[in-house]
């Protein structure tokens, strides 16, 4: 029943900006720390930005000028919002929560961002 969706995704030039967004279904985003993770061809898959329960962001080192996450807990949604684009920010993006009950581990189907120069 746990179920996380991820829309936004898209083609855009170098200094653009997108806004993911994760549909989280089965559980209370506000009882859980939600994660972005991206991942491009031929690389391992990396943990992006990081929101805890109590609301308290984390980043990577080189999207943290550049990117913010974010929840809207009426919504149970979490989005990435993503500033001043590069070509290497092109990935797969996942949305992914461990469940604090359970411990289980869920990822969304990912939405596509690719950064053209």
């Amino acid at each position: 029943q746990v179920q996380l969706v991820e829309s936004g995704g898209g083609l855009v030039q170098s200094g653009g900006s997108l806004r993911l967004s994760c549909l989280a279904s089965g559980f209370s985003i506000s009882s859980n720390a939600m994660m972005w993770y991206r991942q491009a061809p031929g690389k391992e898959r990396e943990l992006v930005a990081r929101i805890s329960r109590g609301g308290y962001p984390t980043y990577l080192a080189s999207v943290k000028d550049r990117f913010t996450i974010s929840r809207d807990s009426a919504k149970n949604m979490v989005y990435l919002q993503m500033n001043s684009l590069k070509p290497e920010d092109t990935a797969m993006y996942y949305c992914n929560v461990n469940l604090w009950d359970s411990g289980s581990g869920y990822w969304g189907q990912g939405t596509q961002v690719t950064v053209s120069s």
